[in-house]
């Protein structure tokens, strides 16, 4: 189970690992899953061995093993409460508030 506690190597072994199972579970070789994904040969043994890949191609390949909805469960849609969305009226947050304005606002200089 991937956690915060993982190291950032960890996780990508990890995921790389789960990337060759399905495969695998398709019955596929890297050969054939970089066809059909778009890629190279040498970028589905660099995914599945942990390194670094292209977003794009990570997404070519979830979408080759039918994976790619599960990039919901990865970063979910943020809900917004009532309270929230009265408060920005309507509007979506372009920018994050500075370290200043932050301390400003809670009264320290």
């Amino acid at each position: 189970m991937i956690n915060n506690e993982m190291s950032d190597n960890a996780i990508m072994n990890e995921f790389g690992s789960r990337i060759s199972r399905y495969r695998l579970n398709r019955n596929m070789t890297q050969n054939t899953l970089a066809i059909e994904a778009g890629v190279s040969t040498p970028t589905i043994q660099r995914a599945e061995s942990g390194a670094s890949i292209q977003l794009v191609k990570l997404i070519r390949i979830l979408r080759v093993l039918n994976l790619v909805g599960n990039i919901e469960a990865l970063v979910p849609e943020l809900s917004i409460s009532p309270l929230q969305q009265l408060k920005v009226k309507g509007k979506t947050r372009q920018r994050a508030s500075s370290l200043q304005a932050n301390n400003k606002k809670a009264g320290r200089p």
